[in-house]
């Protein structure tokens, strides 16, 4: 039996699919495509999937209600794929229980390498292991690959919460809450401010692992 990862990719746009097909299987891992929604839940119950690139705008019934009916019996990665900008903010808000979210037009190389990271992380077949950040909450203390870093209590938070889930894009009102504790009023900018100062930090440490998502947030992905 083959020991590669499978990719169930669910697009209703031929040229989309097939090309998300390409290049997932040139990235040596199986594929199966489906047209809607139809048979998703039933694939993923026979554990016929290790992660699903999952369109939003499906004929029928639409990936959010997949993924939601996904996320009630399996951890499986997903991946929502959508073409409206400026509907990731709320999607991110709804805590669907999505890994990522893809944003059309894509480039399927970027595709790839967040399948990957989505993989990773659950760690499936060629999986690595965690990202090697140790945090000592009752100190304010962290520590990235055996190196200590000074950081503010909002810095500490906001690296930890990235930390929770590398590789999963976070809105900038996300981080607001996780950072700050008595749900006082920030504004994005200071939160990319302290993004700002934090990956600095990092960077003296020797890593960049915080990568920003054009009008979304940020995600930490760590370096193979």
């Amino acid at each position: 039996m083959s020991d590669r990862a499978r990719i169930l990719v669910v697009e209703d746009e031929p040229k989309i699919a097939a090309l998300l097909r390409d290049y997932l299987v040139a990235a040596d891992y199986a594929v199966d495509v489906l047209e809607s929604a139809v048979g998703v839940v039933e694939r993923v119950c026979a554990h016929a999937a290790d992660a699903v690139l999952l369109d939003i705008n499906l004929p029928g019934e639409d990936g959010l209600s997949v993924c939601r009916r996904l996320r009630a019996f399996s951890s499986v990665p997903i991946l929502l794929v959508t073409a409206r900008v400026d509907e990731l903010d709320r999607l991110l808000g709804l805590e669907l229980g999505a890994d990522d979210y893809i944003c059309k037009p894509f480039s399927p190389r970027e595709v790839v390498a967040r399948v990957k990271v989505a993989l990773r992380r659950a760690q499936l077949p060629g999986s690595t292991p965690p990202v090697p950040i140790e945090l000592d909450e009752l100190r304010f203390e962290a520590r990235v690959q055996g190196r200590a870093l000074t950081l503010t209590p909002v810095e500490f938070r906001l690296l930890g919460h990235l930390a929770l889930q590398p590789g999963r894009v976070f809105s900038r009102q996300q981080l607001i809450t996780a950072a700050y504790r008595d749900h006082r009023v920030v504004s994005d900018r200071t939160v990319d401010s302290h993004i700002k100062n934090l990956r600095r930090k990092l960077a003296d440490a020797g890593i960049d692992p915080i990568a920003s998502v054009y009008g979304i947030g940020y995600r930490l992905e760590w370096p193979d």
